[in-house]
Order: structure tokens, then sequence, then C-alpha cells
């Protein structure tokens, strides 16, 4: 049985909820994750550097490496073959929303 996924911190919601090609028809719709996108921004438009992006949003390095490569696998795929991209779904909490934990059950 595989472990849980921890939630990634993100710093919001995106704006923009899809991307679609414009002038012909749509060949279909691919999903980006919530992290993912938020994955790029911080790579690519904030020009963090992998290591500090990671601690933003509380993952290994590897890990973010391992989104940020799927997100750009993603976007890619939608923009050679003209298919419409979401953002929507994932495994994600925002930035400053912590649980609370309960003391009596061990911070559980």
């Amino acid at each position: 049985m595989p472990r849980p996924k921890k939630p990634r911190f993100v710093s919001g919601y995106p704006m923009i909820g899809a991307f679609v090609p414009e002038g012909m028809p749509i060949s279909g719709e691919v999903f980006l994750s919530v992290e993912g996108m938020e994955a790029i921004r911080l790579t690519d438009f904030e020009s963090l550097d992998q290591d500090s992006a990671a601690k933003m949003m509380e993952v290994s390095r590897q890990t973010y490496g391992r989104i940020l490569s799927e997100a750009r696998s993603i976007v890619a795929g939608a923009l050679v073959t003209g298919k419409a991209l979401r953002i929507k779904g994932g495994m994600y909490e925002f930035r400053g929303q912590r649980r609370r934990r309960c003391r009596r059950r061990g911070g559980r």
C-alpha cells in the first residue's frame, strides 16, 4: 500500500483556470494540477532556483523537480497537440493555512 501524499503548499488558486487554442477545433483537453502550476510559476516566472522553490512549497528538492518536470511535460504536450489546458486538482494547501493538530493524540 503506497504512502498517502503530503499536501504541497501554494500561494493561491490560479486566476485563470484554462487555456484553449484559438482558431482551430479543440482535439481534447489535458489537466495540470494546481501544484504543477505553482512549480512553473515559481521557477519559470519568478525565476527562483529549484531549492528555494521547494522550500516554499515545503517539499524535498527531488519531489519539486519531479512536479516541475511533469508540469512542463503537460504544458508542452498541450501546446504541441493543440489541446485545451485546464488547471485543477492535485494535493495542495494554501500557504499560511496550517491544520490544527491535536496535542492529546501526539500531534495527529
